[in-house]
């Protein structure tokens, strides 16, 4: 009964809310209650499925192009909440999880070779793309390139299999970021739910998302 119900409101808009409302607790965590690490914990479910809902954007898209572009937009519109919520002032040390998730979509993109412009090695685009998130200090760096490996490759796997496979990934390059990352397993269950359906769509709703990453950093910015 648990599992039917699951699968009947677990749409990429519900995903989308779990994933934004854990990330924002993560973030108050950090910046608010430091020594609270409930709230980090709690963070970790965000960004795996983050990367699923990018693999999923990108196998239905009609529009690659402007995907990218959007992803691109709000890396760099994000970038000055970003540094000022976590670090007080603008600087390179660390880059937002946009910048992450652009690398993951591009990579994607030309492993794919939809239209066969490109005659490219797969382990190498991997390989480029985890140096290049790692140089630039984006948000889990090339933890998060592997994550979205791990979502794109086995995506025509059996479910069972495919989340199996996922977890042992997810579990041995989690071990490079210590305990607390482990935890990100945990947003495998609300991913294995998913029904492939789409949930409320719009325009607006769509930029809500989006927008909501740098204006509640902004905010978080200005109360502390």
């Amino acid at each position: 009964m648990t599992k039917y119900i699951y699968g009947e409101i677990m749409s990429s808009l519900v995903l989308k809310i779990t994933a934004l409302i854990t990330m924002i607790i993560d973030h108050y965590g950090a910046i608010f209650q430091s020594d609270i690490i409930t709230y980090r914990i709690i963070g970790r479910l965000a960004f795996p499925i983050y990367c699923f809902l990018l693999v999923e954007g990108y196998t239905h898209t009609s529009n690659i192009k402007k995907y990218a572009s959007r992803l691109t937009a709000f890396a760099f519109i994000s970038e000055v909440p970003f540094d000022l919520a976590f670090f007080g002032e603008i600087g390179f040390k660390h880059q937002n999880i946009f910048f992450t998730l652009f690398i993951g979509l591009a990579a994607i993109y030309f492993i794919d070779n939809k239209e066969g412009k490109y005659n490219n090695n797969t382990a190498l685009i991997i390989l480029a793309a985890s140096i290049l998130a790692t140089l630039l200090r984006t948000d889990y760096q090339y933890i998060g390139i592997i994550y979205i490996m791990a979502f794109y490759f086995t995506k025509s796997q059996p479910k069972h299999k495919r989340f199996l496979v996922i977890a042992l990934i997810m579990f041995v390059v989690n071990l490079s970021a210590g305990w607390m990352q482990q935890f990100s397993l945990i947003a495998l269950i609300p991913i294995y739910f998913y029904n492939n359906k789409q949930g409320i769509k719009n325009k607006i709703l769509q930029m809500s998302f989006y927008i909501a990453y740098p204006l509640h950093l902004l905010l978080f910015y200005l109360v502390n």
